[in-house]
Protein backbone atom coordinates (compact mmCIF):
# COMPACT_ATOMS: atom_id res chain seq x y z
CA UNK A 1 0.00 0.00 0.00
CA UNK A 2 3.24 1.82 0.02
CA UNK A 3 3.39 3.08 -3.89
CA UNK A 4 4.05 6.33 -3.17
CA UNK A 5 5.46 8.99 -0.35
CA UNK A 6 2.33 9.55 2.13
CA UNK A 7 0.55 13.17 1.96
CA UNK A 8 0.35 14.95 4.93
CA UNK A 9 -3.69 14.87 6.08
CA UNK A 10 -5.25 17.84 6.39
CA UNK A 11 -7.65 18.33 10.03
CA UNK A 12 -10.81 16.96 8.01
CA UNK A 13 -8.85 13.87 6.57
CA UNK A 14 -6.31 13.02 9.97
CA UNK A 15 -8.35 9.67 10.75
CA UNK A 16 -8.22 9.14 14.72
CA UNK A 17 -10.79 6.58 15.31
CA UNK A 18 -8.06 3.63 14.83
CA UNK A 19 -5.47 5.14 12.94
CA UNK A 20 -3.22 2.65 12.10
CA UNK A 21 -5.95 1.57 9.74
CA UNK A 22 -5.24 4.97 7.64
CA UNK A 23 -3.99 5.73 4.42
CA UNK A 24 -2.93 8.80 2.79
CA UNK A 25 -1.07 7.28 -0.27
CA UNK A 26 -2.52 8.16 -3.78
CA UNK A 27 -2.66 5.02 -5.30
CA UNK A 28 -4.39 4.05 -2.52
CA UNK A 29 -6.88 5.81 -3.12
CA UNK A 30 -7.33 5.51 -6.66
CA UNK A 31 -7.78 1.68 -6.42
CA UNK A 32 -10.79 2.44 -3.87
CA UNK A 33 -12.02 4.77 -6.52
CA UNK A 34 -11.59 2.59 -10.20
CA UNK A 35 -13.33 -0.67 -8.07
CA UNK A 36 -16.50 1.25 -7.13
CA UNK A 37 -19.45 2.29 -9.77
CA UNK A 38 -20.83 4.52 -6.92
CA UNK A 39 -20.00 7.09 -4.21
CA UNK A 40 -21.96 8.95 -1.47
CA UNK A 41 -22.40 12.68 -1.61
CA UNK A 42 -23.29 14.36 1.50
CA UNK A 43 -23.92 18.33 1.46
CA UNK A 44 -26.16 20.94 3.94
CA UNK A 45 -28.34 23.19 1.57
CA UNK A 46 -29.05 25.30 4.35
CA UNK A 47 -31.83 23.90 5.21
CA UNK A 48 -31.12 20.59 5.95
CA UNK A 49 -28.27 18.33 5.49
CA UNK A 50 -28.74 15.49 2.93
CA UNK A 51 -26.24 12.48 1.54
CA UNK A 52 -26.85 11.38 -2.40
CA UNK A 53 -25.71 8.29 -4.28
CA UNK A 54 -24.88 8.73 -7.58
CA UNK A 55 -22.84 7.24 -10.18
CA UNK A 56 -18.93 8.08 -10.18
CA UNK A 57 -15.17 7.37 -11.99
CA UNK A 58 -11.69 8.91 -11.85
CA UNK A 59 -10.08 11.12 -14.10
CA UNK A 60 -6.38 11.99 -13.44
CA UNK A 61 -6.18 13.30 -9.80
CA UNK A 62 -9.89 14.15 -9.38
CA UNK A 63 -13.25 12.29 -8.87
CA UNK A 64 -16.42 12.85 -11.41
CA UNK A 65 -19.87 12.78 -11.85
CA UNK A 66 -22.87 13.72 -13.87
CA UNK A 67 -26.13 14.67 -13.53
CA UNK A 68 -28.72 16.60 -14.86
CA UNK A 69 -28.78 20.42 -15.04
CA UNK A 70 -32.17 21.11 -13.62
CA UNK A 71 -31.56 18.26 -10.69
CA UNK A 72 -30.87 19.30 -7.01
CA UNK A 73 -27.28 18.10 -6.40
CA UNK A 74 -26.23 19.60 -9.55
CA UNK A 75 -27.17 22.71 -8.78
CA UNK A 76 -25.71 22.23 -5.33
CA UNK A 77 -22.24 20.93 -6.18
CA UNK A 78 -22.35 23.53 -9.43
CA UNK A 79 -23.00 26.18 -6.29
CA UNK A 80 -19.46 25.79 -4.59
CA UNK A 81 -20.67 24.09 -2.20
CA UNK A 82 -18.60 22.13 0.61
CA UNK A 83 -18.83 18.53 0.23
CA UNK A 84 -18.12 15.37 1.69
CA UNK A 85 -17.88 12.04 -0.73
CA UNK A 86 -17.55 8.22 0.54
CA UNK A 87 -16.79 5.33 -1.25
CA UNK A 88 -16.60 1.70 1.13
CA UNK A 89 -16.05 -1.38 -0.34
CA UNK A 90 -17.24 -4.66 2.53
CA UNK A 91 -14.99 -7.42 1.94
CA UNK A 92 -15.79 -9.52 4.46
CA UNK A 93 -17.49 -10.17 8.45
CA UNK A 94 -15.20 -10.49 11.22
CA UNK A 95 -16.49 -13.23 14.02
CA UNK A 96 -14.70 -13.01 16.91
CA UNK A 97 -15.24 -15.21 20.22
CA UNK A 98 -17.28 -12.00 21.83
CA UNK A 99 -19.60 -9.86 20.60
CA UNK A 100 -18.37 -6.91 21.05
CA UNK A 101 -15.14 -7.70 18.74
CA UNK A 102 -17.25 -8.28 16.09
CA UNK A 103 -16.07 -6.29 13.37
CA UNK A 104 -15.98 -5.93 9.10
CA UNK A 105 -12.97 -6.29 6.42
CA UNK A 106 -13.51 -2.85 4.58
CA UNK A 107 -11.74 -0.44 2.38
CA UNK A 108 -13.44 3.22 2.27
CA UNK A 109 -12.32 6.56 0.91
CA UNK A 110 -13.73 9.93 1.47
CA UNK A 111 -12.95 13.05 -0.31
CA UNK A 112 -13.44 16.17 1.13
CA UNK A 113 -13.92 19.85 -1.24
CA UNK A 114 -15.84 21.12 -3.72
CA UNK A 115 -17.10 20.45 -7.49
CA UNK A 116 -16.24 22.22 -10.24
CA UNK A 117 -18.09 22.58 -13.75
CA UNK A 118 -16.90 20.71 -16.64
CA UNK A 119 -17.33 23.80 -19.48
CA UNK A 120 -14.97 22.93 -21.80
CA UNK A 121 -16.80 20.82 -24.81
CA UNK A 122 -14.64 18.12 -25.60
CA UNK A 123 -13.29 17.81 -22.17
CA UNK A 124 -17.04 17.27 -21.03
CA UNK A 125 -16.99 14.37 -24.19
CA UNK A 126 -13.77 12.60 -23.02
CA UNK A 127 -15.10 12.29 -19.61
CA UNK A 128 -18.46 11.21 -20.57
CA UNK A 129 -16.24 8.64 -22.69
CA UNK A 130 -14.37 7.65 -19.94
CA UNK A 131 -17.69 6.55 -18.05
CA UNK A 132 -18.50 4.45 -20.91
CA UNK A 133 -15.21 3.44 -20.33
CA UNK A 134 -15.73 2.19 -16.98
CA UNK A 135 -19.24 0.67 -17.78
CA UNK A 136 -17.72 -1.63 -20.38
CA UNK A 137 -14.06 -0.36 -21.96
CA UNK A 138 -15.20 -0.32 -25.63
CA UNK A 139 -19.15 0.17 -25.45
CA UNK A 140 -17.96 3.95 -26.60
CA UNK A 141 -17.24 2.82 -29.98
CA UNK A 142 -20.32 0.87 -30.60
CA UNK A 143 -23.30 2.64 -28.67
CA UNK A 144 -24.58 6.30 -29.98
CA UNK A 145 -22.78 9.28 -28.27
CA UNK A 146 -24.76 11.93 -26.78
CA UNK A 147 -26.45 14.04 -29.01
CA UNK A 148 -26.06 18.04 -28.63
CA UNK A 149 -29.16 18.29 -26.95
CA UNK A 150 -28.15 15.50 -24.35
CA UNK A 151 -25.28 16.87 -23.85
CA UNK A 152 -26.46 20.65 -23.42
CA UNK A 153 -28.69 18.80 -21.10
CA UNK A 154 -26.06 16.99 -18.96
CA UNK A 155 -23.73 18.76 -16.28
CA UNK A 156 -19.95 16.94 -15.57
CA UNK A 157 -18.59 17.70 -12.42
CA UNK A 158 -15.29 17.26 -10.98
CA UNK A 159 -13.84 17.24 -7.64
CA UNK A 160 -10.02 17.27 -6.33
CA UNK A 161 -8.49 14.24 -4.70
CA UNK A 162 -6.01 16.31 -2.94
CA UNK A 163 -7.82 16.34 0.22
CA UNK A 164 -8.91 12.74 1.09
CA UNK A 165 -8.68 9.87 3.54
CA UNK A 166 -9.12 6.00 2.97
CA UNK A 167 -9.47 3.66 5.94
CA UNK A 168 -8.57 -0.44 4.91
CA UNK A 169 -9.16 -3.09 7.89
CA UNK A 170 -8.53 -6.42 6.96
CA UNK A 171 -7.29 -8.13 9.96
CA UNK A 172 -7.86 -11.41 11.73
CA UNK A 173 -10.62 -11.59 14.65
CA UNK A 174 -9.21 -9.46 17.31
CA UNK A 175 -9.90 -11.57 20.88
CA UNK A 176 -9.38 -10.32 24.51
CA UNK A 177 -6.87 -12.52 25.88
CA UNK A 178 -9.34 -14.14 28.04
CA UNK A 179 -11.86 -14.93 25.29
CA UNK A 180 -8.80 -16.78 23.45
CA UNK A 181 -10.48 -20.39 25.24
CA UNK A 182 -13.73 -19.58 25.09
CA UNK A 183 -15.38 -22.67 22.98
CA UNK A 184 -16.40 -20.39 20.08
CA UNK A 185 -15.61 -20.08 16.71
CA UNK A 186 -13.74 -17.52 15.20
CA UNK A 187 -12.54 -16.43 11.65
CA UNK A 188 -13.46 -14.25 8.45
CA UNK A 189 -16.95 -15.05 6.51
CA UNK A 190 -15.48 -13.17 3.00
CA UNK A 191 -17.89 -11.22 1.18
CA UNK A 192 -16.91 -10.25 -2.55
CA UNK A 193 -19.02 -8.49 -5.79
CA UNK A 194 -20.08 -11.18 -8.10
CA UNK A 195 -20.30 -10.92 -12.09
CA UNK A 196 -23.46 -12.35 -13.00
CA UNK A 197 -24.16 -14.21 -16.61
CA UNK A 198 -25.21 -11.29 -19.13
CA UNK A 199 -29.03 -10.65 -19.44
CA UNK A 200 -29.76 -10.19 -23.15
CA UNK A 201 -32.49 -7.98 -24.63
CA UNK A 202 -34.31 -8.07 -27.73
CA UNK A 203 -31.05 -7.91 -29.56
CA UNK A 204 -31.75 -10.18 -33.23
CA UNK A 205 -28.91 -11.04 -35.02
CA UNK A 206 -26.55 -8.59 -33.29
CA UNK A 207 -23.04 -10.56 -32.13
CA UNK A 208 -22.31 -10.21 -28.63
CA UNK A 209 -19.32 -8.43 -28.25
CA UNK A 210 -16.36 -9.00 -26.46
CA UNK A 211 -17.01 -7.42 -23.53
CA UNK A 212 -19.98 -8.60 -22.52
CA UNK A 213 -18.83 -12.55 -23.06
CA UNK A 214 -16.11 -11.84 -20.61
CA UNK A 215 -17.99 -10.08 -18.13
CA UNK A 216 -18.28 -13.33 -16.00
CA UNK A 217 -14.59 -14.28 -16.35
CA UNK A 218 -13.35 -10.86 -15.46
CA UNK A 219 -14.84 -10.90 -12.04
Amino acid sequence: MNQQSPSSPSPRTRIRRLAEKASYEQQTLYAVIDEAYLCNIAFNDGTSTHCIPTACWRIGNALYVHGSNGGRLTKILTAGTQVSVAITHLDGLVLARSAFNHSMHYRSAVIYGTFELVEDKQAKIAAMDALMDKIAAGRKHEARPGNAKELAATSVMRISLDEAACKISNSAPSDDEEDMQLPVWAGVLPLAVKHGEPMHADNGSIPTPAYVTGWVKTA
